[in-house]
């Protein structure tokens, strides 16, 4: 079979695609990844065969100018009570629709302008895929699949926020409009097709969350174990080293290392917090993460990058924002995780905050605060709490084999196989 992904200009999204992708080539099976030219070199050094699609996005600067979203009555917790975290039921809180047509309209301007996705429908016509997987941003994939006859599945890198908004506004879409038909409909129709319902989710969608993280009803998941994936990258040896004192990693992701966005946890609040704890921090951030810094405490140590799947096997827990890399590298290791979602845009709702409900849960981390309202003081005390309370780390074991028990990447490929066979339309 020939699959193509298509990935958005995140290098975390192309990532959450690769093992995936890996599997059904190391199947027999003919690879491409489609994405913007931002992206173009980040699918050349995964290995994959890739395919540029549409101009340069310049993702920096529109994401320079953007600013943090809170909920103005303060975020909430699930008794109603101001504290400085959220909870996803908070999502769209105002109105539904508008935090909707918001989501929809950026991920057209910014992601997939109506160029990329023509072009991305003349590249399936031309090399004729039997399977398009695409980041659920992706919209625009389904025209591409149905162009020329293809199944079509979404995968997800964390929450289904398209269900979780779309079930929302459904009541309204006679009164309030549907912002995702307005778009595809009139594309679509230009390409001989038809909006449905099938247009927005997929036939089916491969998600790589753990069952305990929640996820919205109104859609085909199909489980996956999130391999993570780290880019490549060169291990330093003293990483193989083993530390004279309890090692704590503090990383922010990859998605905004190189352009300085409002709503990010302050990486000196991350310093302060740890200053006197009698741990030793490895604090994987580069010089635009570190701008502005002043005092770095002498227990942490700043790289430019580590791969987390090598560093976090010797740490005793991880701080991160609630990427799903960090998600899952933490899972693999066994480390208990505190997590702070930060408030770029609307992102902490992408799965940072069911994610931290879901560690709590399982007793495998602590959700410690928004990135806006974190404070030294927060960050300690919670660090304190996995480190000191031997559960933390037991049951981050325990659920390290709870998830090494999901289907991994080559387990799914049959399956794949089977439903491209049964939604693909007949070929000659």
């Amino acid at each position: 079979m020939r699959i193509l992904f298509v990935t958005n200009p995140f290098r975390s999204h192309l990532y959450m695609q690769v093992p995936l992708a890996w599997a059904l080539r190391t199947a027999g099976h003919e690879v491409y990844v489609a994405g913007p030219p931002d992206v173009a070199d980040d699918i050349v050094r995964t290995g994959l065969a890739g395919i540029a699609i549409g101009e340069s996005l310049r993702l920096e600067e529109m994401m320079a100018q953007a600013v943090p979203v809170e909920d103005p009555r303060g975020p909430a917790d699930p008794r109603g009570q101001r504290t400085g975290r959220s909870v996803q039921s908070d999502y769209g809180w105002g109105d539904p629709h508008v935090e909707y047509d918001d989501y929809v309209s950026g991920v057209r301007q910014v992601f997939f302008p109506d160029s990329t996705t023509d072009d991305l429908v003349a590249f399936a016509r031309s090399w004729r895929p039997d399977l398009v997987i695409a980041d659920p941003t992706a919209f625009p994939a389904v025209v591409a699949a149905r162009a020329v006859g293809a199944a079509h599945a979404r995968m997800l890198f964390a929450t289904d926020r398209t269900v979780q908004l779309r079930q929302a506004c459904r009541p309204g879409f006679d009164t309030a409009g549907d912002p995702l038909r307005d778009w595809l409909e009139p594309i679509m129709r230009r390409y001989g097709q038809e909006f449905d319902e099938a247009a927005t989710l997929g036939q089916w969608t491969i998600s790589p969350m753990p069952t305990w993280i929640w996820q919205p009803a109104g859609a085909h998941y199909l489980p996956m174990r999130n391999v993570p994936f780290n880019g490549p990258s060169a291990t330093p040896r003293w990483v193989f080293e083993p530390p004279t004192r309890r090692r704590i990693c503090i990383t922010l992701g990859i998605s905004h290392r190189d352009a300085k966005i409002g709503g990010a946890v302050s990486a000196q609040a991350l310093f302060d917090g740890v200053a006197d704890l009698d741990v030793e921090v490895i604090a994987t951030l580069n010089a635009q993460q570190l701008d502005g810094i002043t005092d770095i405490p002498d227990n942490v140590r700043t790289v430019d990058f580590v791969p987390l799947n090598a560093l976090l096997p010797t740490c005793s827990a991880i701080v991160h924002e609630g990427g799903s890399g960090g998600l899952a590298a933490a899972l693999e290791a066994g480390v208990p995780q505190v997590i702070v979602p930060n408030d770029f845009k609307v992102e902490k709702w992408w799965g940072p905050i069911t994610m931290a409900d879901g560690l709590e849960a399982r007793g495998v981390g602590v959700y410690a605060a928004n990135a806006g309202r974190l404070t030294a003081d927060v960050l300690r005390d919670a660090l304190k709490r996995v480190l000191d309370d031997p559960s933390y780390a037991a049951n981050a074991a325990r659920v390290r084999t709870e998830v090494q028990a999901m289907p991994s990447p080559s387990d799914i490929v049959p399956v794949l196989e089977k439903l491209t066979l049964e939604y693909r339309a007949p070929r000659p």
